[in-house]
Parts: structure tokens; sequence; C-alpha cells
């Protein structure tokens, strides 16, 4: 256990905060009568904050409903209405929102209005940050596209885009979403134009599929150039990456990369493209220029075009293809940091001296409530904290193992002694394998795990984690991430749940 407090009377604490803390004044819908200040956020995770620490002075809303997921909600022009109109804007930052979220703020939030990534300063008011772990254990190389170094101006961003290819087929390079959908990034059936492009923000990271419809050597030359909201402009690089499909053979004297994680990588201000790959085993990060390096497409990563309509721009149901796979569904755009670093919540507790911090000054006549709320809120999320600590202590060592449908939970496991033993997740545009079911079996075997944890607002992408579940004879239960739903409204019942619902299913003593 990394963090346990002195509880002392903690429970006594907890329900008499819990009633003053309730007792602020609200009108229709949660929103404050007679609002000092009008307030954005970018989830309804920190909405419930705000609301806490600006009791009845502010009228709050958030940008990704209660039910949404913040990857990869896609914003609406309602929400810009309401971004115009705000005095403030509370977003997590890190990286944790879909950028199209973030350059919807910066587009229409008047430019007197601060725009606060609350964990991006996390340590300043006694949080910690910790770096995001990724690893599927996939058989192939996990490719994706990156983007390093900064880029001037509120909502700036690079844009990559695929401008040749030489090879004996096509090239497809595209996103599922939440649900299942593909959408096609670059396609190289109709010849290349500026539609064939990613765009990330700074420092940014995103997860993708490329498809090759037949085996041999490809060679493809992508250009890079930054833009910013003015309309401005200016190139960032470009490279030609070769890949080699289905056993083609490798040119002499490359470097081959065959697995692990690897990113096409634009730095913004060397104005350089290369490949970037992080050894699987030591973590360490090695850049190769384009031309020092080929990315293996092997035999094994043959699949077909799966049957759904939506895959037809693929080829036909069935039809021969070569899978990178982007692992992780959703538009999982992120950075170096893992940004969800309320699971811990000793961070929710920096969150809050955020928030009074920034309240105060955009409204310095609210200090004395604004300082009575948050005193308030603080004491009871100590109490929550001890009591998250007190339960999950109880769980047996060898049973403090997290699987569950995304890489939501490090915070969590990092503060209150557990491990998170895998996020799993269905490979998109397939079916998964045998051996990649035979895998997650025999995690689930070897870990002897009690239980695996499904987020309720993303149960659709956990079809696979269930079934493998079910068939091992282990718990099925439920866990928080990112986001509320229609039983779960504050955080503080969020993270109460959790620790329940922990207790509850990895607590069978000798499983």
């Amino acid at each position: 256990m990394n963090r346990v407090r002195s509880v002392g009377t903690a429970t006594a604490a907890l329900v008499a905060t819990t009633l003053l803390v309730s007792g602020c004044r609200a009108g229709s819908g949660g929103q404050a009568e007679h609002a000092a200040l009008t307030v954005s956020t970018t989830t309804a995770i920190i909405a419930d904050l705000v609301r806490k620490v600006g009791g009845d002075r502010v009228d709050v809303a958030s940008v990704v409903p209660q039910h949404g997921d913040p990857h990869s909600y896609e914003p609406s022009p309602g929400d810009a209405t309401r971004i115009a109109k705000s005095d403030l804007v509370f977003s997590n930052g890190l990286l944790l929102e879909e950028p199209g979220i973030m350059k919807m703020i910066h587009t229409n939030a008047p430019k007197s209005t601060p725009k606060v990534p609350i964990s991006e300063k996390l340590e300043q008011y006694g949080g910690s940050v910790i770096k995001l772990k990724e690893d599927l254990g996939l058989n192939v190389l996990w490719l994706g596209w990156a983007v390093e170094g900064e880029v001037a101006g509120d909502g700036s961003q690079v844009r990559t885009t695929a401008t040749k290819l030489e090879g004996p087929g096509d090239l497809h390079v595209y996103l599922t979403d939440t649900l299942g959908t593909p959408q096609s990034y670059v396609d190289s059936t109709d010849g290349f134009d500026r539609k064939d492009s990613f765009a990330l923000p700074p420092e940014a990271h995103t997860h993708v599929n490329w498809v090759f419809s037949r085996p041999g050597t490809y060679r493809l030359t992508v250009q890079a150039q930054t833009e910013t909201l003015d309309g401005r402009r200016a190139p960032a690089g470009s490279g030609t990456i070769t890949f080699v499909v289905g056993g083609a053979p490798a040119p002499q004297g490359r470097t081959v990369l065959d697995g692990g994680h690897a990113d096409v990588a634009v730095h913004a201000q060397t104005r350089t493209v290369q490949v970037r790959s992080d050894d699987p085993t030591t973590g360490r990060r090695t850049h190769h220029p384009t031309d020092s390096v080929v990315l293996s497409v092997p035999g094994r990563a043959k699949a077909s075009v799966p049957k759904e309509e939506t895959y037809r721009f693929l080829g036909p149901p069935g039809a021969d293809i070569w899978v990178l796979p982007q692992a992780v569904i959703g538009k999982h755009v992120h950075g170096e940091m893992d940004p969800h670093a309320w699971e811990d919540v000793a961070n929710a507790e920096a969150y809050v001296r955020r928030i009074e911090a920034e309240l105060i000054k955009a409204d310095p006549e609210g200090r004395r409530a604004y300082e009575r709320n948050a005193a308030r809120y603080l004491k009871q999320l100590a109490a929550l904290d001890d009591e998250v600590a007190r339960k999950l202590a109880r769980v047996p060592e060898a049973n403090r193992k997290l699987i569950t449908t995304h890489d939501a939970f490090g915070y969590l496991a990092h503060a209150y002694g557990m491990e998170v033993a895998g996020f799993v997740v269905p490979v998109p545009s397939r079916e998964p394998s045998a051996a990649e079911i035979a895998e997650l079996r025999a995690t689930i075997r070897d870990k002897n795990v009690p239980a695996v944890f499904l987020e309720p607002n993303l149960a659709a992408r956990a079809d696979v984690l269930r079934r493998v579940a079910e068939d091992e004879g282990v718990g099925i239960c439920t866990i928080y991430g990112d986001s509320f739903d229609d039983k779960i409204h504050d955080y503080v019942a969020m993270m109460r749940h959790n620790a329940n619902e922990l207790a509850r299913c990895l607590g069978r003593e000798g499983s």
C-alpha cells in the first residue's frame, strides 16, 4: 500500500462534510442561481469538482456529457455557444481530451477567458503525475503517428499528409471509433490530396490501423506542416518510410522494426520526420532517420477484410490484407504522461486546490465562499482517500490485479497498492485471432485474476473480455474511469463505488 492516512474520525467527517457541501443552492438542471461566473469544463468529473468549490456562485456545464468518452467526443454547435459565453474554462490537460474539443475551446472562448488545464500544474497544488504505460503484447509492430516539439499559439497543431506511395498494392490508414466504426485518413486507391492526412496537437500521439492490400515492398512519402487557428502554415519536414509486407526481404543495412511500439514522428521545431521506437524490454526510446529503418508487416499480420459494409473501402469481404492494428479502439490521442490523475483521491484534492485558486482569480469577491467550500470538500476527500485505502488494503495481495477496458487506472493502482495486469480491447478491423484470445486466457490464468472490470460507457468495446471472462469462470464487474452514468453522478460516489467493487470482486481469499 503506497499511502494510508491516519483515519481517526474519517467516517464522521465524511458524513458531516457531505451534508455541508450538499447544502449549496442550485437551480434546475444542476446550474447555480444568480451565478457570478459562467464556467465550462471538458468533463463531467471536473464539472462536479468545480460545483463543489464554486457552490451557487458558479453556473457549470461540461462539454462531454456524463456518459461520454473525452478521448473521442465530437463537440456540437451548442458546446461552442456555451464556451463563447464562459468566464472560465477548465480542461484536464495532459492530452486527455480529444483534440477537436480543445480546438473548439480555443476557437470559441473569448481571448480574455482563462483556459486552465488543471493537471498540467498538479505538483504545484500537492498532486503528482506518472508516465503512461502501454503494452498490449501484440505479436506485430504497434505503429502510430506522433508530434514532438512545441508549436506556438493556442490550438496549434501539426498536419502530416501522405503525398506518394510506391508499392505493389494499396495502403489504407484508418481509425476505429469507440463504437467500432472505421474512419479513413489515408487511402491510396484514388491518389493523394490534403484529405489524406492526420492533424495532432504538439507532444501528442495516436494509434491507427495500417492496411496493405498485397505483399511486397512499399515506400510512403509524407510531408508535415504546422497550422495555427489564424490560418498560418509552415513546413515541418518530410520523409519516406519503407515497409516490407508479407515476408518481402528487407533492404540490406537497415534496422528492421518488427515488434513493440513505434511512431511516424514529426518534430515541429527541427522540421524532421523520423521513426521513433520504444524497446519493449527496457523502455528506451530511439529515433531513426527514415532512410535507415524498415517497418516489417510479416506474414502473421495477414488477415481478411471484414464482412461489415463499413469496411468496403478496404476491398471485398474476405479479401487478403496485411494489418498493423490500432489495438486501442477509439480516437486515443495522448502524450507521455497519464492524464487520468483523479483516480488517486489525493490528486483530486490537488484539482480542488487549483480550482479554488482559479475561481478566486476570476471572482475575487467570492474568495470567502470559495475558500469555505474548498475547505469543506477537502475534508470530505481526505476521508474518502482513507476509506478507499482501507477497503483496498483488505484485498489479498495476490488478488490486487486489474484487467480493464482501457488504460485509465494507473493512478489508482499506484496509490492503493494495486497492479495493472492489462487493459484488454478487441483488435479493430477484424475478429481477434485464436492466438490473441489464447493469450488473454493465459493472462487471466497466469495472474490468477478473480475478476475483470468493464467501464459502463465503454461496454461496447468489451465483448471479447466479457466472453473470455465467462469462459474462464472469473467475475465481471464494473469500474468508472473517465465518466459518470445514470447511477453514479459525482466524484465521491464514483470512487466509493470503485473501492467497493474492487474489494468485493477481488477480495476472495485463495482466488
